[in-house]
């Protein structure tokens, strides 16, 4: 992919500031580029092959809807503070209590790892360094837990593509960053933002890669609207990268 950037649209002290007053932001594709090369100008040097490691998904066979439309990888991750290396943690159940997803919630959820090349790889390293500063900014002195998920929701003519299954719903962590990888022949999937009594404070649709919504998961809600085929006859599918983060101390079964 070609990057064109014209100009920093935003600061990150800017998207501080945003997160500070409206506990959510969309950053687009220009941005977040942008925010990654000023880190590394290898940034991105491994995009296809981080990309293309989508298309090699197993099924997600824990959905009490009995839908088979979502692909997905898991990893677990740290960083004791707001500098050190980010570690890759021995694999784990993913767990989420039926307070925060009553629709899969409540039991350990086995997923298949996400390859060691990806997790090494440029574009994961800087998206991880970069979510890393900007919540260590926004909550100092935190020591991270960190879920990394690899995801991709299929539709077909059959069964709409349901990103949030589980409806508008937190995710019981203090941050979320999704990123867009790859759209394919399929409409809606917009991103809808909450506050906590699910009023809607604002949408906006992750179209291209790189464009990322970055959510305070303790003071807003959010989801997203199903993704049906543009063309019935093709392979119709969404792709994110979705990183968690939490205090580690606020964990203390995980210490």
């Amino acid at each position: 992919m070609k990057l064109n950037i014209v100009g920093l649209l935003q600061s990150q002290s800017e998207l501080i500031s945003i997160m500070n007053t409206a506990g959510f932001s969309f950053v687009s594709s220009q941005q977040l580029q942008a925010y990654l090369l000023a880190q590394s100008e290898n940034a991105m040097q491994d995009w296809q092959s981080f990309a293309a490691s989508w298309n090699d998904m197993p099924l997600d066979t824990y959905m009490a809807d009995g839908g088979r439309y979502r692909r997905r990888r898991y990893a677990t991750l740290s960083a004791a503070n707001a500098t050190a290396a980010i570690k890759l943690e021995p694999h784990q159940p993913h767990y989420q209590s039926t307070e925060y997803n009553q629709l899969n919630g409540g039991i350990a959820r086995i997923f298949e790892p996400i390859m060691p090349e990806v997790i090494t790889g440029a574009t994961m390293q800087n998206v991880l360094k970069f979510a890393q500063k900007i919540f260590s900014t926004l909550k100092p002195d935190a020591a991270w837990h960190i879920e990394c998920h690899q995801f991709r929701i299929e539709a077909n003519q059959n069964e709409a593509g349901k990103p949030t299954p589980e409806g508008v719903h937190r995710d019981g962590v203090d941050y979320v960053l999704v990123m867009m990888v790859h759209r394919e022949n399929i409409s809606s999937g917009t991103t809808t933002m909450h506050d906590i009594e699910e009023k809607t404070l604002d949408s906006f649709t992750l179209t291209q890669p790189f464009d990322a919504a970055i959510v305070d998961d303790h003071r807003r809600m959010h989801g997203v609207t199903p993704i049906i085929p543009i063309d019935p006859s093709k392979p119709a599918y969404r792709d994110v990268l979705v990183l968690t983060f939490r205090n580690k101390k606020d964990m203390p079964s995980l210490e």
